[in-house]
């Protein structure tokens, strides 16, 4: 006897199962913590009428090996503005952290078959005083970190965490000069928390600055002492009319930036 015709209705609900299965089986293998303040979480081309231009370069385009951690601690297809959610009471628009994967996993050194699952964690205008162990910042970050790895159910670990912060801490003289020891205290109780002695991490160098101690701040970020600890330089990359936010092309460079500081561990 010869099969009937799934109805049109039926056979569209099974193709659309079947693709909501595929998108959560997959699960991320490198899991990156993305925390600082604005220019981790995004502004470019966010600086102008209180809103996102809506840009997103093709750097900075959905994948289905980029995934980000939800507000609600699920992994998801990942997409601008990518710290929606948690840079909250701020307009969103582009960061590092999307241009980051993509380049990632454009490099010849990346594991074949990696899936990259972004851990947003950022929020503006925040001092490093705030991200100091126990605070609500801090909290939240660990928090996530370990429920990151514990939804790839064993196929994902922490490969490193991206650490761009320091712009609010130039207002006071105070700020910029404790800030190599609290870098170094942030940097050994993270390692602690998440139980990963040697993680690695990718500090940013600030261009800008809300005060006038830029250039302690940089000094002092040049002075944080940790192993395993490496470093980028924003300077010299387009800010926008705001004179304190990188422009979304400067994001997408930074990003770059990011992943070959990453990949350079690999060798």
């Amino acid at each position: 006897m010869a099969m009937r015709a799934l109805p049109l209705a039926l056979l569209l609900a099974l193709l659309a199962s079947t693709a909501v299965t595929a998108s959560a089986a997959r699960t991320p293998t490198l899991v990156f913590i993305l925390a600082g303040q604005s220019n981790m979480g995004g502004r470019g081309g966010a600086t102008l009428n209180n809103r996102w231009d809506g840009v997103v370069p093709r750097e900075c385009a959905p994948s289905p090996r980029t995934l980000r951690l939800s507000p609600s601690l699920r992994w998801e297809e990942a997409r601008e503005p990518l710290h929606e959610g948690i840079d909250v009471g701020n307009v969103l628009g582009v960061g590092p952290g999307m241009p980051f994967a993509h380049a990632l996993l454009r490099a010849p050194a990346c594991p074949k078959g990696a899936v990259v699952g972004l851990v947003p964690c950022a929020q503006g205008g925040t001092p490093i005083a705030n991200w100091s162990r126990g605070s609500d910042l801090y909290d939240r970050m660990v928090t996530r970190a370990r429920a990151a790895v514990a939804g790839t159910k064993g196929k994902g670990r922490i490969a490193a965490m991206l650490w761009f912060q320091g712009e609010t801490d130039t207002i006071r003289r105070e700020d910029a000069l404790a800030y190599t020891a609290r870098m170094e205290a942030l940097i050994r109780d993270v390692r602690r928390d998440l139980g990963i002695p040697n993680l690695l991490v990718i500090q940013v160098g600030i261009a800008t600055g809300q005060g006038k101690f830029v250039d302690l701040v940089r000094k002092a970020q040049r002075a944080v002492r940790a192993p395993n600890l490496r470093y980028v330089d924003a300077m010299g990359l387009p800010v926008a009319n705001d004179f304190t936010h990188l422009t979304t092309p400067a994001q997408v460079r930074l990003g770059k930036m990011l992943a070959d500081a990453y990949v350079a561990t690999l060798h």
